[in-house]
This record gives C-alpha cells, sequence and structure tokens, in this order.
C-alpha cells in the first residue's frame, strides 16, 4: 500500500499538475510520531485543502525529524520498505512543492 500526493491547479476547465509523489504506506508510524500523518494522508479531515495550508505542518514535522535522527529510525518497518533516509528528502521535496505551488490544491490517494 501507498500513498500517492499531487498539487494541482485548475485554470479555464483544465487541471494542471504541479507535483506528484508517492511514498510507501509503511512510513505512517514514523509520520505519526513526527506529527505528519494526519496533515500527509488524510489533510482533508484536518482542513488542509491548498499547499501554503501544508507548509506549517510539514516544516514543524520535517524539523523533528532531523533533530531527532536515531529515535524516528526505531519506527522502520522491520520489512524494509519505509526508511528515514528514503522519508526525509520526500518530505523535503513535498515541502519545496507546496512552498512553489501555494494556491495548488493538494489531493492525497490512499
Amino acid at each position: 500500500m501507498s500513498l500517492d500526493v499531487t498539487l494541482t491547479k485548475a485554470g479555464e476547465g483544465q487541471r494542471e499538475e504541479m507535483f506528484s509523489a508517492n511514498v510507501t504506506h509503511n512510513l505512517n508510524e514514523m509520520a505519526t510520531a513526527a506529527g505528519l500523518y494526519q496533515a500527509i494522508w488524510r489533510p482533508e479531515e484536518v482542513g488542509i485543502t491548498y499547499a501554503k495550508d501544508l507548509i506549517a505542518p510539514l516544516t514543524e514535522g520535517i524539523g523533528k525529524l532531523k533533530a531527532y535522527p536515531e529515535h524516528f529510525k526505531t519506527f522502520e518497518p522491520p520489512n524494509g520498505w519505509g526508511k528515514y533516509r528514503y522519508f526525509v528528502p520526500w518530505l523535503d521535496q513535498y515541502l519545496a512543492a507546496c512552498k512553489r505551488n501555494p494556491d495548488a490544491c493538494i489531493e492525497a490517494c490512499r
């Protein structure tokens, strides 16, 4: 199982994809520990609609992950699918895309 996130902009009857990325659902425990699960996996449940709404939660969560890497590595799944070393760069890319496209709509497909 995985999560697909997409940032889109709508204009004149067209939908333009600004960013798209996929991450394994096996990182859900690490995301939860960093305070990111709801914002990333279920943004609609916490009132996150636009990329600009996700900038603060991502910044805070990434800060926690980078400050305590050894702690967060303990949440890596035993099956090896979902590593800290891949999750943090994925989050960095997602944050950069949100900053570049603050008015884009967020879609999370679980």
